[in-house]
């Protein structure tokens, strides 16, 4: 039987609404990562939490050190789930992930977290191409408006696009009651 973890990426302070880099739906979003985190721990799989902070004080968000840069109440950490410290896009970049997941044998993941369009799918593709099978819920993550070229782009085109580029060539993407649904009749 395959080893699953759920993968929780950046849901830190500084994306809340009295941050320094708030995202559309964080709320909701945490919300529903939390009640997969819950879920996780019950089943006694494996949890990994990703926590970005920049190694520059001029940093637009997450700085080093700041309440900020420190994860969410929401899903904070317990017991021995290991926080993986990142200063790049991609949680697997000069990080110990690869390593954490291998000493469990884990052969697939489950993504939640924050940014859609950034470190999501920075580690949902790395994921894929380092053989693992990877599922996105697409409703515990969010992101935020963007700006191309003088025209803005909401932040539920951002989040759909990014999406549905996953689902098209790199993971599984369902919304987190689907996928509690699936493993409840998996059980």
């Amino acid at each position: 039987m395959a080893k699953q973890a759920l993968i929780l990426i950046d849901i830190q302070n500084d994306y809340f609404p009295q941050g320094k880099w708030p995202l559309d739906g964080v709320e909701a979003a945490a919300d529903k990562a939390a009640r997969v985190l819950q879920a996780f721990r019950q089943a006694g799989d494996a949890v990994i939490h990703v926590r970005h902070e920049f190694t520059s004080e001029e940093a637009p968000f997450f700085t080093p050190g700041s309440e900020g840069a420190h994860l969410h109440a929401k899903v904070l950490n317990e017991g021995n789930e290991p926080v993986v410290l990142k200063h790049f896009v991609n949680s697997f970049r000069e990080t110990p992930l690869r390593e954490l997941l291998e000493r469990r044998s884990i052969t697939e993941l489950v993504v939640v977290g924050s940014m859609s369009h950034m470190c999501v799918d920075a580690v949902v593709r790395a994921a894929a191409d380092l053989g693992y099978k990877v599922t996105v819920l697409h409703d515990a993550c969010a992101t935020r408006d963007l700006e191309f070229n003088g025209q803005v782009i909401p932040a539920a085109q951002v989040h759909g696009a990014y999406m549905a580029s996953l689902a098209f060539g790199y993971a599984g993407v369902v919304s987190t009651d689907e996928y509690l649904k699936a493993q409840a009749a998996a059980a």
